[in-house]
C-alpha cells in the first residue's frame, strides 16, 4: 500500500439508493483504472427493532439499499466482466441470510433476499375450446407461456440452486397433467410436458440431493383461471365462466400444497372427487379410467355448450 501512488487509488462516492448513479460510478472506474477486477459489495444498513413496531417503510428502505441497490451496481459491473471473460464478484452478506434473529427481520429478509430458497412455478392459462375449433396458434401460445416460460424461469434459478447445492423447485402442474380431457387438449399437452420435464430434471440432479423437485396437481379449485381461458381464438375471450363454488376453496389447495413442499413429496395430487378417484384408476386401472373419462367427458362438452361450468354437474359437492 505505501507504494501506491494518487493514480493508483480513485474514491467516488456513491449512494446505494440512487440507481442512476451506479451506472456513471462504474464507468468512472473504467475511464480511470480501464478495468474491474473485483467488485466488494459491503454496503447496507442493520436494524433493531421489533416488527410488531417497524413501520412498512422501514422494510421497504432496507430492502432498497440492501438487496436492490447491491443487485443494482452488480449488474453494471457484471456487464463489464462479462466482456472481459473475468472478474471476482464478493458480497458482504451476514450470518443472518442464514438465520434468523428478534429485532432484525427487515434486516434479516434483505440478506436472505440474495439467495433463493424456494421457486413455485404457478404461472399459466387453462383452456375452454374444442380441439377442431381452435386455431393453431391458440397451442403454440400455450406452450410457449405454460411450459416453455416455466422452464426457462427454472433454468436460471437452478443455476444458481446448484451453485448453493440446495433449493426447492415447485411447479404447479395439473391433474390434466396425469390425464386428459375434453375441452382443454393444448392445456393438457402443456402440463404433460411440465410432468415429463420435471421427472426427468429430478434424474439430472442425484448429485444434489438438497434440491427437490416437487410437481404438484391439482384438480378444480376456485380461482380466476376459468375467466381468464384459452378459447378457440387468441383474441376471444369466454362469454360465461359458471359458478365455481363447487370446486375445491384456494385455502386448502395452498395450505395442502404448502405441506407437500415442506416434506419434499415428488408428486402431489390435490383434488375433490371424482377427480381424484380418476388419477387413482389412471394410475392403476387405466382401462376403466378410460371408460370413466369418456362418460365424464360428454358430460363435461354438454356443460360447456349449455354455459354452465364445465365441470359443474359431475361434482360431489351441492349447490
Amino acid at each position: 500500500i505505501s507504494n501506491l501512488s494518487d493514480k493508483d487509488i480513485l474514491v467516488l462516492r456513491l449512494d446505494l439508493t440512487d440507481r442512476s448513479s451506479h451506472e456513471a460510478a462504474t464507468n468512472s472506474v473504467l475511464k480511470h483504472f480501464g478495468k474491474i477486477d473485483v467488485l466488494v459489495n459491503n454496503g447496507g444498513r442493520s436494524q433493531r427493532s421489533l416488527f410488531v413496531d417497524t413501520n412498512l417503510e422501514v422494510f421497504s428502505a432496507i430492502m432498497e439499499l440492501n438487496y436492490l441497490g447491491t443487485i443494482s451496481l452488480t449488474k453494471h459491473v457484471l456487464n463489464h466482466m462479462i466482456q472481459r471473460r473475468k472478474g471476482k464478484i464478493v458480497t458482504v452478506s451476514s450470518v443472518m441470510g442464514i438465520m434468523g434473529a428478534p429485532l432484525a427481520s427487515g434486516y434479516c429478509a434483505s440478506k436472505h433476499a440474495l439467495q433463493i430458497d424456494v421457486l413455485v412455478n404457478n404461472g399459466g392459462r387453462s383452456q375452454r375450446s374444442l380441439f377442431v375449433d381452435t386455431n393453431l396458434e391458440v397451442f403454440s401460445a400455450i406452450m410457449e407461456l405454460n411450459y416453455l416460460g416455466t422452464i426457462s424461469l427454472t433454468k436460471h434459478v437452478l443455476n444458481h440452486m446448484i451453485q448453493r447445492r440446495k433449493g426447492k423447485i415447485v411447479t404447479v402442474s395439473s391433474v390434466m397433467g396425469i390425464m386428459g380431457a375434453p375441452l382443454a387438449s393444448g392445456y393438457c399437452a402443456s402440463k404433460h410436458a411440465l410432468q415429463g420435464f420435471f421427472n426427468s430434471l429430478r434424474t439430472e440432479l442425484t448429485d444434489y440431493p438438497d434440491i427437490s423437485v416437487i410437481n404438484i396437481c391439482p384438480g378444480p379449485v376456485q380461482s380466476k383461471i376459468i375467466q381468464n381461458v384459452f378459447t378457440e381464438k387468441l383474441d376471444k375471450s369466454i362469454e360465461n365462466s359458471g359458478d365455481q363454488s363447487h370446486k375445491m376453496p384456494t385455502e386448502r389447495c395452498v395450505r395442502l400444497t404448502l405441506v407437500s413442499t415442506a416434506n419434499d413429496l415428488k408428486e402431489a395430487w390435490i383434488s375433490d372427487h371424482p377427480y381424484l378417484a380418476v388419477c387413482y384408476l389412471w394410475q392403476y386401472a387405466p382401462t376403466w379410467a378410460w371408460w370413466l373419462m369418456n362418460r365424464m367427458g360428454k358430460r363435461r362438452i354438454q356443460n360447456f355448450k349449455s354455459g354452465v361450468d364445465a365441470d359443474a354437474s359431475y361434482s360431489r359437492k351441492k349447490k
